[in-house]
């Protein structure tokens, strides 16, 4: 189902949020049965008052032992009520907070399953605010639903019950001014959801940017885009902030209206009941007692008015999260895809094209053929499609037309979990975890020695600065911040060296290293990838001049291919670009 239609269908939303106690049965009958415990306490002391009440005859005339077995009662019920209200609280915090952490785990499980062309079009920080934000939200609603919708619901109804047993006439006076309360609060819901709903996108979309413009402070400090940066914080928070006061200021209606709507039952009954008294229709005692029923009465509709309105927002939250899990997961493998184990390295690209949307391709007709041990160069020009190459080896994404072949079979094929152990990737985006180096490096291969961790580093030329770290290997990174770009990417060049996998791919793999350590770094890659079959992709044709065939990538084919000096010889595409890098220097 689709996040539009999601949103179309709010009855869903809720039949979803309540099936996910679906298996609670046992906790739900006793949430029940505490819940009758605390109305019928709370309700049981007005009665009781008003018996206490009744024990003074006259003046002077008190029925002491009656006053005492009521107070005693009174006491009773008092301690009852707070045990069942203690219980019905832990026990509904229980289901509430179990339910929301398992849909926060089903989210982010999800996530890991998803296409990368999802993750690609969705802002990471909106992705981020349904998992935590909009999960703890949904959690505050359901748990006032929980606690206080039922308690209301019976309140009304039991405390209806009781007042037509004590005096139908003034029950029935209640009865008609109830529509005002019941109307009050419907008003303020229908109204307070379209805003709660569009305060939650708009929260999202705040997340997403602050994300994005932290994660990028550097280029926006160097370019000066503060101005055009807080301008664009300042639109969205200023239309998130107008949401929230349309939301805020429908739901601040509960409390006054409310309780101006029970004011007026209150007095109606107090007026109408001392007429009633005064006709001896009722005692002094019943019409106190009345009274409190009429407070007790009054007060679940704040509550449920307060409730609708908090569970208007936690329904907007629920289907940005349901939205999230109805995105179709990465397509599964193919029925009787088989494992490739010990590949060769025999790489294919037969008539491919492909493109992120499919009205434009970004590849078209892609042709070449990788014999086993080969080193292949991608060069061309910025976004003509090497990196695109790439996440067709390691599916990423699938062709739209022609095949990718690994050994000889389509890459469809084989399984993806074995597909992308085959392959060893250095991306120039690098990525390190909050974790310790030693973990870092041994993401690919967990069970790996620190002695074989620390070898890796070694001939990734990454150990010496390892060492100066507060706890070497032991040192706790704090995510990128931990690091320079160059650090990270030798951490990044010490996993696969520490992986060794079959096949390689690196992507201006040594991009934000110092030409130094890149001599050295290119020399250890030079023996990593003798044998194996690599794909290096390089602006920096210094780095691909050895490399066994060269494809120069244009116009979303290769344009043209072979060795360095053949393709020098051509005095084509290859030529300009390598003249281009060092006729200057020359």
């Amino acid at each position: 189902m689709s996040e539009k239609n999601v949103r179309k269908a709010p009855d869903g939303t809720v039949r979803r949020v309540v099936g996910l106690f679906s298996g609670e049965a046992p906790r739900l009958l006793g949430a029940a049965l505490l819940t009758v415990a605390v109305v019928v306490g709370t309700l049981s002391l007005p009665v009781l008052s008003g018996r206490a009440v009744d024990c003074v005859v006259g003046p002077g005339q008190v029925d002491f032992d009656g006053l005492r077995r009521t107070l005693a009662w009174i006491a009773v019920a008092l301690g009852a009520t707070a045990a069942s209200q203690w219980a019905l609280t832990a026990l509904t915090n229980r289901l509430v907070f179990g339910a929301t952490t398992d849909l926060r785990r089903r989210a982010f499980d999800h996530l890991q399953e998803l296409p990368l062309s999802y993750l690609d079009a969705h802002g990471h920080g909106d992705l981020a605010s349904r998992i935590v934000t909009d999960a703890d939200m949904l959690g505050n609603g359901l748990l006032m639903a929980f606690q206080q919708l039922p308690v209301g619901v019976l309140t009304i109804v039991v405390t209806l019950v009781f007042m037509f047993a004590l005096n139908p006439a003034i029950a029935a006076v209640v009865a008609l001014l109830t529509p005002v309360s019941i109307f009050t609060a419907r008003f303020i819901a229908t109204h307070s959801a379209k805003h709660f709903s569009g305060q939650t996108r708009l929260r999202g979309e705040l997340t997403a940017y602050v994300e994005e413009m932290v994660g990028g402070i550097s280029a926006v400090e160097t370019f000066e885009m503060q101005q055009s940066v807080h301008a664009r914080f300042a639109e969205t928070d200023a239309a998130l902030g107008q949401e929230s006061f349309k939301a805020v200021f429908f739901s601040s209606l509960v409390n006054p209206t409310t309780r101006f709507a029970n004011a007026l039952v209150y007095a109606a009954i107090g007026i109408f009941g001392a007429f009633v008294a005064m006709g001896g229709g009722i005692t002094v005692g019943g019409l106190s007692a009345f009274l409190g029923y009429a407070d007790q009465y009054a007060k679940p509709f704040n509550d449920i008015s307060g409730v609708a309105t908090e569970l208007q927002n936690s329904v907007a939250c629920a289907r940005r999260l349901f939205a999230l899990l109805d995105a179709p997961a990465e397509e599964p493998d193919a029925e009787g895809a088989t494992v490739l184990d010990a590949p060769r390295g025999e790489v294919a690209f037969d008539h491919v094209a492909f493109g992120y949307d499919p009205d434009r391709l970004v590849l078209r007709d892609v042709d070449l053929a990788v014999r086993p041990g080969m080193r292949i160069a991608l060069v061309g020009e910025t976004g003509c499609g090497k990196t695109t190459l790439i996440n067709l080896l390691m599916r990423f994404y699938d062709v739209n037309a022609g095949s990718v072949s690994v050994d000889g079979r389509d890459v469809r094929e084989w399984t993806r979990e074995s597909l992308r152990a085959s392959w060893g990737m250095v991306l120039q985006d690098t990525w390190v975890r909050r974790a310790t180096v030693r973990e870092n490096v041994s993401l690919g291969r967990p069970d790996a020695t620190l002695e074989e961790v620390r070898a890796a580093c070694r001939e990734a030329y990454a150990d010496d600065f390892i060492m100066r770290l507060p706890q070497g290997y032991d040192t706790v990174l704090d995510g990128s911040a931990s690091l320079s770009a160059g650090q990270r990417q030798l951490l990044c060049i010490a996993r696969v060296m520490l992986a060794r996998p079959a096949m390689l791919i690196l992507d201006e793999a040594t991009s934000n290293i110092d030409t130094r350590t890149e001599l050295l770094v290119q020399r250890a890659f030079a023996s990593l990838m003798e044998g194996r079959t690599s794909f290096v992709v390089a602006h920096r044709l210094s780095t691909v001049r050895d490399a066994d065939l060269i494809c120069v990538v244009a116009d979303g084919k290769i344009a043209e291919r072979g060795t360095h000096d053949e393709l020098l010889a051509a005095g084509g595409r290859y030529r300009r670009i390598y003249e281009a890098q060092f006729a200057p220097a020359e």
